[in-house]
């Protein structure tokens, strides 16, 4: 040990200007001698050395890195690949470097350094890195999903190791916001007064900001078209606007982000809603055969300047996912049949405000597993609260058919209802979770309480109800007339079940 390193020692333990012991400072002498017997041997340790044998090679997490679907100008989601050197002897890596250079569609981040070169990276024994990588895809005339690759090189010892990068391409039509208008979210008008625009699936839609329908507008979009939304974005059918959005079982219409990576698949909050706004008598709104996922509300219905005259019909429509609520509206008319609305941070459904609502063969469920939920999953209100925070009574009629209401909560069905309006509700071959009395027949009947439905998945949203169910067979056939077919398709026939699924033994879920 050199007397170097006894002087260093010493001197951490002398005040200055004093000659002191470590007795003197309270230091006890058998820590002085431990500390100077670990000094020794790590000074004596023989640092480990770069080793240039061709016979060690790198290891990685991947030997590919996969990105899903991404649209072209858009730039995708962050992937990480772990490079390792799990030998005895620190390596230098000649070279990382995309082999596609600077024309590659991917980049990448090596150790937290952007290049798509970098060379001399020593890599210690048992010891790792990151790169992390994205891919942004030029467009191009393919109407189908196309595939993208390119190679990360590693040049270790002489040797060449490749990682691949694949992606695959897809085309879209780009709707962007050009309208700036206080106290309005950026907008781009897709349909103006008087015309009808027409989107067909043979591309999907990519918008940023709201896509607008103004007043005596019209959007028409054919089976199958999806549209995706940017964060904060939405489609606003303005008021006296119309929306007519009719899917089939086979080709759905689907609503949803823009983020197509698997980590985003039923995450919520990526986008806004689709927000409806009165209209004339006749010139309903209709949504059939879809699915709205992921944003922070399903469908926002309201009578914004004066009372609606027409109505929103749903028909086979699923809603999910959304921060707030499925479905919300003030003093609005809704026909709807077969509507799942399932996990939302708020509620699956609020009609509040007053309006008219009749819905029949509906589920209802409520398993929202990213925070404490006080909220019913169905509430009902007949009232307003003016710009004075008074409650304002507006009438509301409101019915629920062969339906299902669940949920977490003990509590899934609620009224805030107040004096001075006509308003009435019926409940008529329900199962519901409450601790409410269902027992006044002006109100419910037929109403099975607190029984488990029995949904067949409810962590992959899967709310077809299972062999056992309660709700098999519980339905009223004069309700189900009107609704012969289930969501899936399947006839309901003279038993029918609650809820927007019929059970069907063995029925993979379409």
């Amino acid at each position: 040990m050199s007397n170097n390193l006894l002087k260093q020692i010493s001197r951490t333990f002398l005040l200055p200007g004093k000659k002191s012991t470590a007795r003197q400072l309270n230091v006890p002498l058998a820590f002085i001698l431990v500390a100077l017997i670990f000094a020794g041997l790590d000074s004596c340790q023989k640092p480990t050395l770069i080793s240039h044998d061709p016979s060690l090679h790198l290891e990685f997490s991947n030997d590919s890195v996969i990105f899903d679907t991404v649209f072209t100008t858009l730039g995708s989601a962050i992937q990480t690949l772990r490079v390792y050197n799990h030998s005895s002897s620190n390596l230098v890596i000649s070279n990382i470097k995309l082999e596609g250079g600077s024309n590659s569609p991917f980049r990448m981040n090596v150790d937290g350094e952007p290049t798509s070169d970098a060379n001399n990276i020593e890599l210690r024994s048992h010891d790792s890195l990151y790169i992390f990588a994205r891919v942004t895809i030029d467009p191009n005339n393919a109407t189908n999903p196309f595939v993208v690759q390119d190679s990360i090189l590693f040049q270790v010892n002489g040797n060449n190791q490749y990682v691949r990068l694949v992606a695959w391409g897809k085309n879209a039509r780009y709707i962007l916001a050009d309208h700036i208008t206080s106290g309005f979210p950026p907008y781009k008008v897709i349909a103006d007064s008087m015309q009808t625009t027409h989107w067909d699936n043979k591309l999907p839609y990519v918008i940023y900001g709201y896509a607008v329908v103004d007043a005596y507008g019209k959007l028409i979009i054919d089976p199958g078209t999806h549209i995706y939304f940017h964060k904060n974005a939405g489609l606003w059918i303005f008021a006296n606007g119309q929306l007519d959005a009719e899917g089939t079982i086979e080709n759905p219409i689907v609503f949803q982000g823009d983020r197509l990576d698997t980590t985003y698949a039923s995450l919520p909050g990526q986008w806004d809603r689709i927000w409806i706004m009165e209209g004339a008598s006749g010139k309903n709104n209709i949504i059939k055969n879809a699915v709205i996922k992921n944003a922070y509300m399903g469908i926002q219905a309201e009578s914004f300047y004066q009372p609606t005259k027409n109505q929103l019909i749903l028909d086979n429509v699923i809603i999910k996912n959304m921060n707030g609520a499925g479905i919300f509206t003030k003093n609005y008319n809704i026909t709807a049949q077969n509507v799942v609305v399932g996990d939302c941070g708020g509620y699956c459904m609020a009609l509040t405000g007053g309006g008219n609502y009749q819905f029949i063969q509906s589920t209802f469920a409520n398993y929202w597993p990213y925070s404490v939920r006080n909220n019913p999953a169905v509430l009902i209100s007949n009232y307003t609260v003016d710009s004075s925070n008074q409650e304002v009574p507006n009438s509301i009629h409101f019915s629920l058919g062969n339906s299902i209401i669940y949920g977490y909560n003990n509590d899934e069905f609620g009224t805030q209802m107040i004096s001075g309006a006509d308003s009435a509700y019926f409940l008529d071959h329900c199962l519901v979770k409450t601790t409410l009395s269902m027992s006044n027949g002006n109100y419910f009947n037929q109403i099975i309480k607190n029984k488990d439905p029995l949904f067949t998945n409810t962590d992959k949203q899967d709310y077809r109800i299972d062999t056992l169910s309660p709700a098999i067979k519980k339905g009223d056939p004069n309700i189900s007339v009107q609704a012969p077919y289930d969501i899936l398709g399947n006839p309901r026939g003279m038993f029918p079940d609650l809820g927007a699924y019929q059970f069907v033994p063995n029925q993979s879920k379409k």
